[in-house]
């Protein structure tokens, strides 16, 4: 007896065996040449009608969902190019094993973290189909196949039509025209088909078992990247440099290759840890132009979750593909701050003889501000850069700096380099210098001397902050200003330049190493 065969559950390449087991059964058990004959063209049509309705791996329809089956849309953007996707969609698929197309995911999904999850689904196999339909992809496909070049007439406008084989799509079309070959595209090419592995958008198949035949909710969710977030801050410094009106702006940038309609934003602050892959991935996805648009109404709301911050839209927003859009995540007006200018030094001098060590210094000009609920802030900014503004005598706006600042909780401190002072400089020069001891390998001991002369060129008085870095161990042996020892290995002296005028710190230490 010939195997049975259960049509439901094999493949077609057994069903055509099973199908041709029968036939030479049939065939040994045949003895009239005209039984044969008939009985071979049962067997053909038998396999004709398997093959049009009976394979589930060859015939089948495949079930497709696309963004009108959309229900909702959640994203959970991070720092690091990364997203959480949580797309919620209706779809109808029959009882039974079915392939199942989830259309329009991001082109930069990672397919091993999709999970497609509803009560009467489950999913057996998957697969992220990332070969998309171009004029390229598809003259690629055809290498090897023949297709229709159509020539136009150039007087006549007239068009003909042959056949071509198309033996290489790499550097150029080589193209088989009869018995010669040709370089480039003579003409349009018509292909008879596409092939079943291109697809028009990002696409996700599934091998899906469904237990209802009834519309049912599924959410596919998975991480991609092409998707991103920084948080960017603008301020306007008050005239007398005591106070900042501070905006602050959410800049999301869309790359991911998918649009995301009406979705439900979240956005995560902090340094989530990922596992490094084991090959890392060298695509490279060509530059594209961005859209830039501003969203004014709603604003973030903020929360704490396990180490990280995270901020939530009010309100669904629309994100396209190829997009920056800036949403509003704070506004503080009246937020108290100070102006330092600081002189920051080196510690490789004080163990050698140095003389002049540096002329036309330049003088550091920070703001800082504390980050609490007291000063109309309070909220956990995300890192980000923050561009500072002040007007001008006419008042308008103009810029004087930037600077990059990290995570900040609350109630730490804001602390921005904004530039270098015009009118303030300094100079820096070694007095004197002596070995004490340490002649041999070990226990140098060095005293030295220095003065470091400030200038400012403007009518008011400036206080400048001088900060030394002194290696080893070390004591201030003299000194014209007081000095306070910030940290183990840091002097600090605040100096108060005269208008228009110049002051000198002179101090002399000694240093063990």
């Amino acid at each position: 007896m010939p195997e049975i065969v259960n049509f439901h559950d094999t493949s077609f390449q057994k069903i055509t065996e099973g199908l041709l087991s029968v036939n030479r059964l049939i065939m040994r058990q045949a003895r009239h040449p005209n039984q044969e004959e008939a009985m071979q063209k049962t067997i053909m049509t038998a396999l004709a009608l398997f093959l049009l309705a009976g394979s589930p791996a060859m015939a089948e329809d495949e079930f497709i969902s696309t963004l009108q089956d959309q229900q909702g849309i959640s994203l959970t953007i991070y720092n690091q190019d990364l997203a959480l996707v949580k797309d919620r969609r209706t779809i109808t698929l029959p009882e039974g094993r079915h392939a199942l197309a989830f259309k329009e995911v991001s082109g930069r999904i990672r397919p091993e973290t999709a999970l497609l999850s509803g009560r009467e689904l489950s999913v057996l196999e998957q697969n992220f189909e990332f070969d998309l339909l171009t004029p390229e992809t598809l003259l690629a496909k055809y290498v090897g196949r023949e297709v229709t070049v159509i020539r136009t007439h150039p007087t006549t406008g007239d068009e003909s039509s042959e056949k071509a084989k198309v033996l290489s799509a790499g550097n150029g079309v080589v193209l088989q025209i009869g018995d010669h070959i040709e370089s480039g595209i003579p003409g349009r090419l018509v292909f008879a088909h596409v092939p079943e592995n291109l697809r028009d958008r990002p696409t996700l198949t599934m091998l899906a078992d469904s237990k209802s035949a009834r519309p049912q909710q599924v959410e596919l969710s998975y991480l991609t990247s092409g998707l991103g977030w920084q948080a960017d801050y603008v301020a306007e410094l008050s005239p007398d440099d005591t106070g900042l009106d501070i905006n602050g702006w959410v800049t999301l940038t869309n790359e991911s290759g998918a649009s995301y309609n009406n979705a439900d934003l979240q956005l995560v602050a902090g340094d989530v840890h990922q596992a490094p892959p084991e090959q890392t991935d060298r695509r490279r996805y060509l530059e594209k132009a961005m859209v830039q648009s501003a969203e004014m109404d709603g604003g973030m709301v903020e929360e704490q979750m396990f180490e990280y911050h995270l901020y939530s839209l009010e309100r669904p927003t629309t994100i396209k593909d190829n997009q920056t859009k800036q949403v509003a995540l704070l506004q503080a007006t009246g937020v108290p701050c100070k102006k330092d200018l600081l002189l920051q030094g080196n510690d490789f001098y004080y163990s050698s003889q140095a003389g002049d060590i540096e002329r036309n210094l330049k003088v550091g000009v920070f703001l800082e501000a504390v980050n609490s609920k007291k000063n109309n802030l309070g909220l956990p900014l995300p890192r980000g850069v923050m561009r500072v503004y002040k007007k001008d005598s006419r008042d308008r706006l103009q810029f004087i700096g930037e600077d990059r600042i990290d995570h900040t909780p609350e109630n730490e401190t804001i602390r921005l380099k904004l530039g270098d002072s015009f009118d303030v400089t300094g100079s820096k020069k070694q007095t004197e210098f002596k070995k004490i001891a340490g002649f041999s390998r070990y226990n140098y001991v060095y005293e030295s001397s220095y003065e470091i002369e400030l200038k400012n060129g403007r009518k008011e008085e400036a206080v400048v902050k001088i900060v030394e870095p002194i290696p080893g161990d070390w004591e201030m042996l003299a000194e014209s200003l007081p000095h306070e020892k910030a940290t183990s290995n840091t002097a600090v002296w605040q100096m108060a330049v005269p208008g228009l005028g110049k002051k000198t710190l002179s101090y002399t230490v000694r240093v063990k190493f």
